[in-house]
């Protein structure tokens, strides 16, 4: 019972981190499962079965807000669940001891990718081409394969590529991802299933992390409005990077001096990397502000803004700004030299989708 509601709150803490990232659902939970003792190839055949369940959920939703693009879903999704089937077939081939290092490798390197992309400031995405399927096919059986043996890494292979290959909005692209995800899931959960067999899945394992994901959805709902992708995704590839970085270093036979060593390098570079998306994320919501006053629409010309945000002489209701945000007094801009005030902008409503 007591290991049951461990896996459980894995499955928990995975979906949270999936919740507000949009991704390493898989990296968080498979990681987790591993440093407390589950083989590797168990832990992902196990994590792709739960995954069916949250990736259906996940892209219903997505369906429902509008969220997918079925062209690009199409096109990522065979090709992605060709290479999961091939990547669990491949997992379930390797004995207990080749197979650790080899997916403790692949979470070490996602999770060393988490680090190096959320401690940089986000950039404006350049103007790209139509999506096209000799590119949209390579990217799926890679990011499939990967996710199979790694137990993970769907979301972070095949997530950014779509995200600077297209003009594709990024809900749009997450969306996508998550519901072509569903196929990945379960291509994966038969290829375990032939390679394994049913005694290869841990059912007990599979429910808990299905409890712990349902609990978490709402959780992590509201987790996104509140807490930065940045300074979570690199607080979340520290604990990937350390945790896989034991495997690694028994599997290469390290020396009782060497370990602590490699250790100490880890935790320094995680705490940079925690220093520079924390100063990313500062650079990014001032970028925000500046832009969001500087498009602010200006009020007619000769009015002025009442303290209540209205503009005397209108409909009494608060000014709002281009996106439709109403937008309080004190945010008020000065009024020109031709007697023109600047309609106030609600900055906190415009940096409260900054991460996402």
């Amino acid at each position: 019972m007591r290991k049951l509601l461990v896996l459980a709150l894995v499955g928990l803490a995975a979906q949270l981190v999936d919740g507000a990232l949009g991704m390493a659902y898989g990296l968080t939970s498979s990681t987790l499962l591993l440093f407390a003792g589950v083989a590797p190839a168990a832990a992902s055949a196990s994590v792709h079965l739960a995954e069916i369940g949250t990736t259906l959920a996940a892209g219903v939703a997505h369906w429902r807000f509008g969220n997918v693009d079925w062209r690009v879903v199409a096109r990522i999704a065979v090709p992605g669940a060709l290479g999961a089937f091939a990547g669990a077939t491949f997992l379930s081939a390797l004995s207990t001891e080749s197979a650790a290092p080899w997916m403790a490798a692949i979470l070490f390197s996602l999770g060393a990718y988490l680090l190096v992309r959320f401690s940089r400031p986000l950039r404006p995405r350049s103007a790209a081409g139509r999506l096209r399927g000799r590119f949209l096919g390579p990217l799926g059986l890679v990011a499939g394969f990967v996710d199979a043996t790694g137990g993970g890494g769907w979301g972070p292979v095949a997530t950014p590529a779509l995200l600077v290959s297209s003009r594709l909005e990024p809900r749009k692209v997450i969306g996508s991802v998550d519901t072509a995800e569903f196929m990945v899931a379960g291509a994966a959960s038969v290829g375990f299933l032939i390679g394994l067999g049913s005694e290869g899945f841990l059912l007990p394992t599979v429910a808990a992390l299905l409890v712990g994901g349902l609990i978490a959805a709402p959780i992590a709902a509201w987790l996104v409005r509140i807490v930065p992708a940045q300074l979570l995704g690199a607080t979340i590839g520290g604990v990937i990077v350390l945790t896989n970085a034991r495997t690694l270093l028994r599997a290469g036979d390290a020396g009782g001096s060497l370990t602590p060593v490699v250790y100490a390098l880890l935790v320094v570079g995680w705490v940079v990397a925690l220093a520079l998306s924390v100063r990313a994320l500062r650079r990014t919501r001032h970028a925000r502000v500046t832009a969001a006053l500087a498009t602010a629409t200006p009020a007619p010309a000769g009015t002025s803004v009442r303290g209540d945000g209205a503009v005397p002489g209108g409909s009494g209701v608060p000014a709002a700004d281009p996106a439709g945000v109403a937008v309080p007094a004190d945010a008020c801009g000065q009024a020109g030299a031709a007697g023109t005030a600047h309609a106030p902008v609600d900055v906190e409503a415009r940096l409260a989708a900054v991460e996402r």
